[in-house]
């Protein structure tokens, strides 16, 4: 699984560095001087607003599905899409997701990162997610990831167990 992760990670590295060149980033006074990393990317707040707003081209999005706990039916659910629309994407022209699904997705990276931060591993943090959680209104965190309240719920359950807190 690392093989896999350090894999997926370089090209999410290549393929953040060649879209965000590609991005406007000039609107938002950003110049890009070196590559960025994935983890740069999802820890600048700016730059997640500008990817929103150009819209995560599907070849990106397709890396961080490999890079996060979530099956396609996952991601159709917290997207608002049928799989048969997840799909068309990669064949249709629209290369490109709308800046709400863009938003959907940064947000679910966003919750893979600080959860592999907490649990170490995939396997762990996919059980975790799929677990029902009593702090959590006793509903499994992944039944929460469809909307941002869900979410932020999600990631501060994630920081008290990585501090200690257990409720």
């Amino acid at each position: 699984m690392a093989a896999i992760n350090s894999t997926i990670v370089g090209k999410l590295n290549r393929e953040i560095t060649s879209f965000l060149r590609q991005s406007p980033l000039k609107d938002f006074h950003i110049e890009l001087n070196k590559a960025i990393t994935y983890e740069d990317f999802l820890s600048n707040k700016m730059l997640i607003i500008a990817a929103i707003r150009t819209g995560i081209p599907y070849s990106l999005f397709v890396l961080i599905q490999d890079y996060t706990p979530f099956t396609e039916s996952d991601w159709a659910n917290f997207l608002d899409i049928s799989t048969k629309s997840l799909q068309r994407y990669k064949s249709t022209s629209e290369h490109q997701f709308k800046s709400i699904h863009s938003e959907k997705i940064i947000e679910m990276a966003e919750v893979t990162k600080v959860g592999l931060d907490v649990f170490g591993n995939m396997e762990k943090l996919r059980l975790w997610l799929n677990t029902p959680n009593y702090a959590l209104g006793s509903l499994k965190p992944i039944e929460l990831l469809k909307d941002s309240y869900g979410k932020e719920l999600v990631i501060s359950e994630l920081t008290r167990i990585n501090y200690g807190i257990l409720v």
